[in-house]
C-alpha cells in the first residue's frame, strides 16, 4: 500500500471500490490488544486525535476540549436486547437461538410489546440436533416456547410464544436471554455487562450489538460538552449481527453487505438542514451514526413530494451516483418536503450502504470512533475518511498500548 496519503486517494480514484483488494486493510492485531472487559471509568479510555494528519492523545473525559464549540455530536440511541436464547432438547443438546431482527411484526417496537406470539428471524447455533417440534424454557416462572417455520437465505424464521400473557415480548426477552457479547470476546456476558454494554443514552430496543463509540459517554462528559456550545442530536440504528462479519471475498465487491434498521425523526433532519446551512460540522458518533448520516444524504438525492418516505440506502448506490452535485442541505431538505407531504414525523427504513476508499463524504465534518478489526468494512470506513493513515493511526495506537475492539479505547478524527 502507498505510504503517501495523495498517492492513496489517487490509486482510490482510478479503482472502483468493488475492486479494492480486502488484504489491504489487514494488520496484526496482537491478542493482548483486545480488550476483553470495560475500565472501571467509562470516560477513563484513551483517545487518540488525528487532525490534519497529525496524531495525538488525550484521555476521552477531556474530548470537548477537542471539538470546536460549534460542533453538533450525532448519537445512535439504539439498545442493545438480550439475543441470545438457550433451550435444551429432550436429548440434552443445548440450542442456542440468536435474535436477529422481527419479522411478524416487523417494527421493532410494536413486535417488542406485543402480548401474543411473534416471529423472528434467528440464527440457531446445533440446529442439526433439533429435530423436531418446540423447544422451551423456564425463565421467572415463564415458559417460553420457539418453534421453527422455515428457513432464509442465511436465517430462520421462528415463532416465540410464551405462557403469560401479562407479559410483553420485550419483557420475556429481557428475562429469559442473555446479553450478546462480540464473539471475540471470548467470554460469556457477566452482571457488569449489563451496564457497560449499554451507553447510557440508549433507549430504543433492537441492537444485538452495542454502538460502541458511543461507551466511552458519561454524564460529566456531557456537561463538558454542554458547557462548550456543542449540540447532541439524536437517531436510531439497530446494529445487527452483520457488524461483525469478516470480509471474506477477496474483494470487496464479492462482499454482501449487511442491513440494518433506521429511524430519524423529522425534527432532526430539520436541525441537521439548519446545521449545514450554518456551516456547523456535524460529527457522528460511531461509525453505525456515521452510516445514518449518510445515508440520509443518497435518500435525499431523488426524494421529493410523490416519491415515498421510506429510507432505502443501496451498498453501491454513493458509487453509482458518484458524479451526483446536489447541495447537501438541498438533499435533507427534499426529504423533509417529502415528509411533510405524507405526513410522517418519522423517516424510517433500511441501509446497506458501503462506505469505502473512494467514498466522497456528504454530510459528515468528523468522527468519533473505536478500533476496528482487520479486514472489517468498519476498517475500511475508516481509510475512506483518512486514506493511508488509517495504517498510520493503528500503528500509532498499537505501540501506545492502546486497548482496541467494543471495549477498546476510542478515536476523535478530524
Amino acid at each position: 500500500m502507498p505510504s503517501d496519503t495523495s498517492s492513496f486517494m489517487e490509486m482510490q480514484e482510478n479503482t472502483s471500490p468493488q475492486q479494492i483488494a480486502i488484504q489491504d486493510y489487514d494488520y496484526d492485531l496482537p491478542e493482548e490488544r483486545i480488550a476483553r472487559f470495560p475500565l472501571p471509568e467509562r470516560d477513563a479510555s484513551k483517545l487518540l486525535l488525528y487532525r490534519r494528519r497529525q496524531i495525538e492523545e488525550t484521555v476521552f473525559r477531556h474530548i470537548a476540549e477537542e471539538l470546536p464549540s460549534n460542533a453538533i455530536l450525532l448519537f445512535n440511541d439504539s439498545r442493545v436486547i438480550h439475543a441470545r436464547l438457550h433451550f435444551e432438547t429432550p436429548a440434552g443438546r443445548i440450542i442456542e437461538v440468536f435474535c436477529l431482527e422481527p419479522s411478524q411484526p416487523v417494527e421493532y417496537q410494536t413486535n417488542l410489546s406485543r402480548r401474543e406470539p411473534v416471529r423472528w428471524q434467528c440464527l440457531i447455533g446445533n440446529n442439526r440436533h433439533w429435530k423436531s417440534g418446540p423447544l422451551s424454557l423456564v425463565a421467572d416462572a415463564v415458559t417460553l416456547s420457539v418453534e421453527r417455520l422455515g428457513r432464509t437465505e442465511d436465517a430462520f424464521e421462528v415463532q416465540f410464544s410464551w405462557s403469560s400473557a401479562a407479559l410483553s415480548f420485550g419483557e420475556v426477552l429481557a428475562a429469559a436471554g442473555a446479553l450478546p457479547l462480540p464473539p471475540y470476546l471470548e467470554r460469556d456476558a457477566e452482571p457488569e455487562d449489563e451496564d457497560r454494554y449499554q451507553t447510557i443514552y440508549a433507549r430504543q430496543e433492537g441492537s444485538v450489538a452495542a454502538p460502541t463509540a458511543g461507551l466511552h459517554f458519561t454524564e460529566r462528559v456531557f456537561e463538558a460538552l454542554e458547557r462548550k456550545g456543542v449540540e447532541r442530536l439524536f437517531v436510531t440504528l439497530h446494529v445487527g449481527a452483520g457488524t461483525f462479519k469478516p470480509v471474506k471475498t477477496d474483494t470487496i465487491g464479492e462482499h454482501h453487505m449487511h442491513e440494518e434498521i433506521v429511524s430519524v425523526s423529522r425534527e432532526t433532519i430539520a436541525r441537521l438542514a439548519e446545521a449545514v446551512a450554518e456551516g456547523r460540522p456535524l460529527i457522528p458518533v460511531g461509525t453505525t451514526g456515521m452510516r445514518v448520516l449518510e445515508s440520509l444524504y443518497w435518500h435525499g438525492l431523488h426524494a421529493g413530494p410523490g416519491t415515498p418516505p421510506q429510507l432505502d440506502a443501496g451498498q453501491w448506490t454513493p458509487y453509482e451516483h458518484a458524479g451526483a452535485d446536489l447541495p447537501a442541505r438541498q438533499a435533507l431538505q427534499n426529504i423533509l418536503d417529502q415528509m411533510d407531504a405524507a405526513g410522517r414525523s418519522l423517516l424510517e427504513g433500511r441501509t446497506r450502504l458501503m462506505i469505502a476508499p473512494g467514498y466522497t463524504f456528504r454530510l459528515a465534518g468528523g468522527l468519533i470512533t473505536n478500533f476496528h478489526q482487520p479486514r472489517s468494512t468498519l476498517l475500511l470506513l475508516i481509510a475512506a475518511w483518512a486514506g493511508a493513515d488509517w495504517r498510520r493511526m493503528y500503528d500509532y495506537a498499537i505501540a501506545h498500548d492502546f486497548r482496541f475492539l467494543s471495549y477498546g479505547d476510542s478515536s476523535l478524527l478530524m
